[in-house]
C-alpha cells in the first residue's frame, strides 16, 4: 500500500501517476474501468468516497464509469445492490474503490492506494462485501475509539482536501490512459 501525503503539493501528481501504472499493469484493453465511491453524505467522516464522486461525475469522463455520488450514494444499505449491477451492466469490469477510513493520528489527511479488494466499514465493524481490483481510502480521523461517533465530528475541511487530491490525481490517471 503507498501512501499520499495531501498537505505536500506533489501528492495528486504521484498518486496519479502510481495509479496509471497499476491500472496500467492490471487492467486488460477491453474491461471497462469503474470507480465505486462508497460512503454516505449523512456523516461528515464517511463522505469521502460521495465527493469523490461528485467531483468525477462533474467531468464527464468519457474513460470511466463512476458510481457513488453525493446524489445517489453507494453505502452500507445498497453496496450489494450496487456491486450486482456493476457486474450485470460490464463484462469483467476493472474496479476501483474509494471510502473513507480511520487510522492512526499522524496519518489523517494522508490517503493510500492498495491492490486488490477494499473492505468497506471494517474500520467501524461493519461486515460488508470485499469489493475492487484496486483501492483508495483517504484518512480522516483517528481509529480505536468511538469510531462512529468520530465519523460524525470529522472535520469537513481534512475530508475535502483529500477529495481534491484524490480526484485531480484520478483525472491526471484518466488523461494518460
Amino acid at each position: 500500500m503507498l501512501y499520499y501525503n495531501s498537505k505536500q503539493l506533489s501528492s495528486s501528481y504521484e498518486f496519479g501517476k502510481q495509479l496509471f501504472e497499476k491500472i496500467h499493469q492490471q487492467k486488460s484493453g477491453y474491461q471497462p474501468l469503474v470507480f465505486l465511491c462508497i460512503g454516505s453524505d449523512r456523516a461528515t467522516g464517511d463522505s469521502l468516497g460521495p465527493i469523490v464522486g461528485y467531483k468525477l461525475k462533474q467531468r464527464r469522463l468519457s474513460s470511466a464509469y463512476v458510481y457513488g455520488t453525493l446524489e445517489h450514494p453507494v453505502h452500507a444499505k445498497n453496496l450489494n445492490e450496487v456491486i450486482r449491477e456493476i457486474h450485470d451492466t460490464f463484462d469483467q469490469p476493472f474496479i476501483v474503490a474509494i471510502d473513507a477510513s480511520l487510522g492512526k493520528a499522524s496519518h489523517i489527511g494522508y490517503f493510500t492506494l492498495g491492490e486488490g479488494a477494499l473492505k468497506p466499514g471494517a474500520g467501524v465493524g461493519k461486515s460488508l462485501p470485499q469489493v475492487g481490483n484496486l483501492y483508495i481510502t483517504g484518512i480522516v480521523n483517528l481509529s480505536g475509539f468511538l469510531e462512529n461517533s468520530l465519523l460524525q465530528t470529522t472535520r469537513l475541511h481534512t475530508v475535502m482536501d483529500l477529495a481534491d487530491k484524490i480526484s485531480t490525481g484520478i483525472f491526471y490517471c484518466l488523461a494518460k490512459l
